[in-house]
């Protein structure tokens, strides 16, 4: 896919989203947080898919003095790391919402010492991808002809390799590296979702987007050593962009009427760091079908969802 500008794409041309229901996992700050003001000033409504839920209430509260109405907002709990919480979010929300229109897989974790989820899983492939693929295949018969899957990936998806034959990193662990796994894997599945969903005649979108550098609590939260002290003392105060800017490539994904599946949004900036949405390239690993399908067939295995899409 050739590199397309969007025409300095702001907020300002989301359309009105009144009757629309939007699902935002990680919505408690940082790109979570402003793509659901974004979203909710726009009319939609929002669910605030959090792993803190008195964090979540803060964070309705805060958007509520900004004027947002707060019959758009709900929070609902949610573990991505751990699948039984991910299915009794699922269930919940079906029972609640017999459509839902868009999707925005947005919740990270990042650099962690090796920790393993309630099922076992390395904790950044858990919540980073398998959280998601479980959530989407659970709710994706609630998507309308018109939803849409965003998932967010990152510019470090290109420096990473999928780790198939040792996702849990039993064989030799470095948070970075495993990290940059896991946002390939996001890539990955954005583009095995859209293959499937084309290959089954669906109209739903499955787009990507990643946000550049972007200073959020992601990179100083769980990280140590090195890249805590970097990101906490010059990378984000120096280099990177505020999340409202850093949400508008996942926001344009979730909302722009001409944004295609398959489609990879990025800012337009030099190394993609930072500016305005544009279409951008991703790499050859996020793209190969072959590489989709093990990964497929490895995350309906360890998450027990299956789908009832063939490969493309």
């Amino acid at each position: 896919m050739s590199r397309t500008r969007t025409q300095h794409w702001t907020a300002d041309a989301i359309p009105d989203l009144t009757g629309r229901t939007h699902v935002v996992t990680g919505a408690t700050g940082g790109l979570g947080l402003a793509t659901t003001r974004a979203l909710a000033r726009r009319g939609g409504r929002v669910v605030l898919a959090v792993r803190d839920e008195e964090r979540g209430r803060r964070a309705v509260a805060e958007l509520v003095a900004e004027g947002i109405a707060p019959e758009l907002l709900t929070v609902r709990r949610i573990d991505l790391a751990d699948l039984d919480s991910v299915r009794a979010f699922a269930e919940g929300l079906r029972a609640d919402h017999p459509r839902l229109d868009v999707l925005v897989n947005n919740a990270g974790v990042m650099g962690p010492p090796r920790t393993l989820s309630a099922q076992g899983h390395e904790l950044q492939f858990a919540a980073n991808h398998l959280g998601h693929f479980a959530l989407t295949g659970l709710l994706l018969d609630r998507l309308p002809a018109d939803g849409r899957v965003v998932t967010v990936s990152s510019l470090v998806h290109r420096q990473g390799r999928l780790r198939l034959d040792d996702p849990a990193g039993e064989r030799g662990y470095a948070p970075m590296a495993f990290y940059n796994s896991s946002k390939l894997a996001n890539a990955v599945f954005g583009h095995e979702l859209h293959r499937r969903l084309t290959a089954a005649g669906s109209p739903v979108r499955s787009v990507l987007a990643h946000p550049g550098y972007t200073a959020t609590a992601l990179q100083t939260r769980d990280v140590t050593g090195f890249s805590r002290f970097f990101y906490g003392r010059i990378g984000n105060p120096l280099l990177a962009q505020r999340p409202e800017r850093g949400a508008l490539p996942q926001l344009y994904a979730a909302t722009a009427p001409d944004a295609a599946g398959g489609e990879f949004i990025g800012p337009d900036g030099l190394g993609e760091l930072r500016g305005s949405p544009t279409r951008v390239k991703p790499s050859a690993a996020a793209a190969d079908p072959e590489a989709g399908r093990r990964l497929w067939d490895l995350s309906e295995e360890l998450t027990g969802v299956r789908y009832g899409l063939t490969a493309g």
